[in-house]
């Protein structure tokens, strides 16, 4: 009779705990996905998302969104002028042609003065502004962040913002009679306010969260203005910066239009005057045309620049 052997079943000699921790972690590799599997791809596709791509338009592209529309809105406004010359809606000596216009600007050009005009206003706009910005930055902060000195100034700096330029010129006359102190006390009066009110604006948007944040890590007083307050308040700064400027542009012009001494030269503003007085249509509106140009130039080339790159590092623009 054959016998029938039964084998032994071998058991594992390792202790329950242990055979528990490697039942678990052979579980979980298998639900770890492996890097080729579809929730890796998953996963590196939400990544990419995350990523923005920063290829540079080309200038076809440029020209098309950029360029084309304002060069079309100057023709059809050229085109617009053109057609009321010829219709005669005005008299010529009230309203010229545009070629009226240009042959008066190159008659300044030939005899050399205009780019001496131009700089006279830009050099003195710049450097109004240049002292509205160091005495409005720090108004505005305080303005900002001191609640009594808000609750005293801030609605002085809302008014001064509001009232016209030209008014001031008749006092800075009376001030400091026909010099470039009157000129440049009614561009500070002009400025200040919207440098300041700006800011303050800025800084009124700002997360609670990130200043204290700051605080946390160390930055208080002139470090926390310099490393949080300010870059935070950055949108809002570069605005009322915008602002300020066109503020103090018209300020120029109110006051050079009106305080005229040979001592203060030839500005825009007294170009404009004496094509007044002669009662020179083309020379008017050549001046016209000539302070439009010189506040587009400084936007387009000052602050738009810097805007987008503020606004693009924010992730706010492509």
């Amino acid at each position: 009779m054959a016998s029938t052997e039964t084998q032994p079943t071998t058991s594992d000699p390792r202790p329950d705990a242990e055979k528990a921790t490697s039942a678990a972690t052979t579980t979980a590799a298998r639900e770890t996905p492996a890097p080729g599997s579809d929730l890796a791809g998953l996963e590196a596709g939400l990544d990419a998302l995350d990523t923005h791509a920063t290829a540079r338009p080309a200038l076809r592209e440029v020209l098309r969104r950029k360029v084309l529309p304002p060069v079309l809105a100057v023709v059809l406004v050229l085109a617009l002028w053109q057609a009321a010359f010829a219709l005669g809606l005005k008299p010529d000596y009230q309203l010229p042609s545009p070629l009226m216009v240009w042959d008066a600007l190159a008659e300044e050009w030939y005899k050399g003065t205009i780019l001496g005009v131009v700089w006279q206003s830009v050099s003195r706009g710049a450097l109004g502004f240049g002292v509205a910005l160091v005495v409005g930055t720090p108004l505005g902060l305080l303005v900002a962040r001191v609640r009594p000195v808000r609750a005293a100034i801030g609605p002085i700096l809302s008014g001064l913002q509001s009232l016209p330029s030209v008014a001031w010129v008749p006092a800075a006359i009376i001030w400091f009679g026909l010099t470039n102190a009157t000129i440049y006390a009614v561009v500070l009066l002009g400025a200040v306010p919207s440098i300041a009110n700006g800011l303050v604006a800025g800084v009124d948007r700002i997360d609670p969260l990130h200043l204290r944040a700051g605080k946390v890590i160390g930055a208080r007083g002139l470090r926390g203005v310099r490393h949080v307050l300010l870059p935070a308040a950055l949108p809002g700064y570069i605005a009322g910066l915008k602002q300020g400027w066109a503020f103090s542009w018209r300020s120029l012009m109110a006051a050079e239009l009106i305080a005229t001494s040979p001592e203060l030269g030839v500005g825009l503003g007294r170009l404009l005057d004496t094509g007044r007085s002669y009662q020179d249509m083309p020379l008017v509106l050549g001046a016209i045309l000539l302070i439009l140009l010189v506040g587009i130039g400084i936007e387009l080339l000052v602050f738009a620049p810097v805007e987008r790159r503020v606004l693009r590092h924010r992730g706010l623009l492509r």
